[in-house]
């Protein structure tokens, strides 16, 4: 199998509340389908994300107010994780900040030399965000 792309599909409960969200973080709509509108995408470079409203997969918060953590913390979550790749996670923090994103882990140095942090989506879904660290 040789993979060309990758593009997850998210169950969220409200389409357009989503498409609010991921603009928040810089985002734009890719396309939407439906009517009403209940199939669409968000785009960001050349990353997409499909939302599906009430469809095609799972979601959901834990009781966790920390996505992860020394004590395993990420074990509570329901929703989808991914990873995202930036060139600045602390500018991306600030950004997050500034638009009263739900950061559930600050940016942090971790042992697999990345600096790091999470967001988590209003349907519990948590993005993994992180900057390569030099090596010393």
């Amino acid at each position: 199998m040789n993979v060309e792309g990758l593009t997850p599909i998210l169950n969220v409960s409200n389409i357009q509340q989503s498409f609010v969200w991921f603009k928040k973080l810089g985002w734009q709509v890719g396309f939407q389908w439906g009517d009403p509108v209940g199939f669409g995408s968000v785009c960001s470079g050349k990353a997409e994300i499909f939302l599906c409203e009430n469809a095609q997969g799972g979601r959901g918060k834990g009781s966790n107010t920390q996505t992860f953590d020394r004590a395993g913390g990420e074990k509570a979550d329901k929703g989808v994780w991914m990873s995202l790749w930036v060139d600045d996670v602390d500018a991306v923090y600030q950004q997050c900040v500034a638009k009263d994103i739900d950061i559930t882990f600050p940016p942090t140095n971790m042992p697999w030399n990345l600096r790091e942090m999470h967001i988590r989506h209003p349907d519990g879904h948590v993005f993994r965000i992180g900057t390569g660290l030099q090596e010393s």
